[in-house]
């Protein structure tokens, strides 16, 4: 049975891949130039989401207004690991946390938030594991983009075939399209601060 909080992701032994959505003008300097530059801002919270699926769910498979294009983002585990080891969550969770203010001290000392959302399905069903969503704040951006960063890659042609696959009903061959997950292995020290073993 698969845990409610587990991280599940593409990765290798040095790297691990997220998805973002973004608008065209982004999408297209970022790919243009091998890593992010203007439009994009250094000194707004950026999401990063190691769900494929989660992320097409919320972007409408790239159909929504300023989430047009889907990047697949890797970056090094070091980095990624880092970030969940000083990473606060989003919301107060009893037993977790000391107080209700214990966590709100910690969430606002934190450069780096964590939301638990419900794993989407290929048809857009809530699942009852939940999917990881890391929220850089501007303290760290500048690392993610300039130090973790290893390779671009556009999946907007894929995220529009699964959503015409789907409206096909195809889903079987949809799936099959679907970028590796398997279980990620978390730091300890990143599993007590996501809570990752208190559910």
């Amino acid at each position: 049975m698969t845990p409610e909080r587990q991280i599940r992701a593409d990765f290798d032994r040095e790297t691990i891949v997220v998805y973002q959505a973004y608008s065209p003008a982004i999408a297209d300097a970022a790919l243009a130039a091998g890593r992010f530059v203007a439009p994009f801002s250094l000194t707004r919270m950026t999401w990063i989401k190691p769900s494929f699926l989660w992320l097409m769910e919320r972007s409408g498979y790239a159909s929504k207004p300023g989430q047009e294009r889907i990047l697949a983002v890797r970056i090094t585990r070091a980095g990624w690991d880092g970030a969940l080891e000083q990473a606060a969550l989003s919301s107060y969770t009893p037993g977790l946390h000391a107080s209700p203010e214990a966590w709100s001290e910690t969430l606002h000392a934190s450069a780096v938030r964590v939301q638990w959302d419900p794993e989407r399905s290929l048809r857009g069903a809530k699942l009852t594991q939940r999917s990881i969503q890391v929220g850089l704040g501007r303290a760290i951006v500048p690392a993610y983009v300039q130090e973790w960063l290893v390779e671009l890659r556009d999946l907007t042609p894929l995220a529009r075939k699964l959503a015409a696959l789907r409206k096909a009903g195809r889903h079987s061959e949809a799936q099959a399209l679907l970028p590796p997950e398997r279980p990620y292995p978390a730091t300890a020290a990143a599993r007590r601060r996501l809570g990752m073993d208190e559910v």
